[in-house]
């Protein structure tokens, strides 16, 4: 098979090198990648914005499929146009991507079908929004109904800064028309867990499961980011809790949709608060995740085409995906500024040495190749992932890879996977084979 993949971050790199491992890809190449992907697949360049565009592309490369990585395309209907051209995608239709799409559709979505969430009231005007704060205790959640790039939700810890945010996105529109309409929703106590799938339409395959770390600094303190972390270990999820979220909100999900007549079709990654009073639905996103992406690949041991032939097939419950049983953690090394303003153009040193290590991988996200150097190009600047025999061991695996790797202004936290590190281990630990150094280690 031709492959293609859309995008050029973290979740893209990680999708692109566990497609290159599949027996039956022929080739494979990547729009627009970054200089990682470029270690994996022959990249090239396209507006990810634009799906006639991507369209295009695929039919230039002819490409046999596309797996889409960011929301944007899917949301503009990228999907819609490969169907309406005989081409085989990866994703939801654009009615379908409204989950992702509209905070509001989504949130009245699951109010339809009685899946659980938070207790939510919509605005259009911020004069409505004042009105409808008061409705809340504080804490209290502003989300902007459309896509912001990871800066729409802002967990408001005091009123005023709940009237910041309403007054940033509905008066001085910082978010532009995604901030039109805003969601005021409540502030759910518990613990945060991504439940990814992939759907074919009508059934499920749940991936392994991950825990991603939202805000900026260690403790979850500070403003929410794209992500600044991720790990995947088996023992996140006990299997009565894995069932409640199935059958509570996983499968409604995939019935709720097709029921509308929008099948959903790709990945669908759902958003977690397990609250004491049980999983409770934060968000859906109509995509892999970023940064899941990275321990999720690097966990998976089936071929990853097969999954997708299961999805296009209609048959994704026929695959049986295998796993392996040990953990993997992912630090991100985010540039100075990030969430906010960035100083880019920062030269990379290490990189090459890090992953040299077994059992290391580092995944590409916000990086250029310039004047002889690897440097920094986003927020989100490389996804140090690292398997272990423990969740203990894939932590310090990680960050010891990490401090191999140096640029000017870079940050990152330091308890990733700390939170799975407290739970009570009931298992043994488990063994794995001696590491291998990570194939196709990236040298500009």
């Amino acid at each position: 098979m031709k492959i293609l993949v859309i995008g050029s971050g973290g979740r893209e790199h990680a999708l692109t090198w566990k497609l290159r491992e599949s027996q039956l890809m022929e080739e494979i190449y990547c729009a627009p990648g970054n200089p990682g992907i470029a270690q994996e697949a022959e990249c090239r360049p396209v507006d990810v914005t634009d799906p006639k565009a991507i369209l295009a592309l695929a039919q230039e490369l002819k490409a046999t499929l596309t797996v889409f990585g960011p929301e944007a395309p899917l949301v503009a209907g990228a999907v819609d146009e490969f169907h309406q051209a005989g081409l085989a995608a990866i994703g939801p239709t654009r009615a379908a991507a409204q989950l992702e799409g509209s905070k509001i559709f989504s949130k009245q979505f699951m109010r339809r079908h009685n899946i659980p969430t938070a207790r939510f009231e919509v605005a259009e005007s911020f004069e409505s929004a004042i009105k409808a704060l008061g409705n809340f205790k504080i804490p209290v959640v502003v989300k902007a109904d459309g896509l912001a790039a990871g800066k729409g939700v802002v967990v408001a810890r005091r009123r005023e800064e709940a009237e910041q945010a309403l007054d940033d996105f509905l008066r001085r529109k910082t978010l532009g028309e995604a901030g039109d309409r805003v969601v005021i929703e409540e502030c759910l106590p518990g613990e945060e867990l991504s439940f990814i799938t992939l759907s074919d339409g009508k059934n499920l395959l749940p991936l392994v499961p991950t825990q991603d770390h939202k805000a900026v600094f260690d403790n979850d303190q500070g403003p929410n980011t794209g992500g600044m972390g991720a790990y995947s270990d088996d023992l996140i999820l006990n299997n009565g809790l894995r069932e409640e979220i199935l059958e509570r909100i996983a499968r409604p999900t995939l019935v709720g949709m097709a029921a509308e007549g929008n099948p959903f079709r790709g990945f669908l990654y759902i958003g977690l608060m397990i609250s004491a009073a049980g999983p409770m639905v934060l968000e859906y996103n109509v995509r892999m995740g970023d940064p899941e992406a990275q321990p999720i690949m690097m966990r998976l041991r089936s071929d990853i085409v097969e999954l997708f032939k299961g999805v296009l097939n209609g048959e994704i419950n026929a695959i049986d995906a295998r796993w392996t049983p040990n953990p993997a953690v992912c630090v991100v090394m985010a540039s100075k500024g990030y969430p906010g303003k960035l100083e880019l153009d920062k030269v990379i040193t290490g990189f090459d040495t890090a992953e040299a290590q077994g059992g290391v991988k580092v995944f590409h996200a916000g990086t250029t190749f310039r004047d002889g150097s690897l440097r920094t190009s986003g927020g989100r600047v490389l996804g140090v992932t690292a398997t272990g025999a423990d969740l203990k061991g894939a932590v310090e695996r990680a960050y010891a890879a990490v401090d191999k790797i140096h640029f000017e202004g870079m940050h990152f936290r330091r308890d990733i996977g700390a939170k799975g590190l407290k739970r009570v281990r009931r298992e043994p630990v488990r063994k794995e084979p001696p590491a291998q150094p990570s194939p196709g280690a990236p040298k500009p």
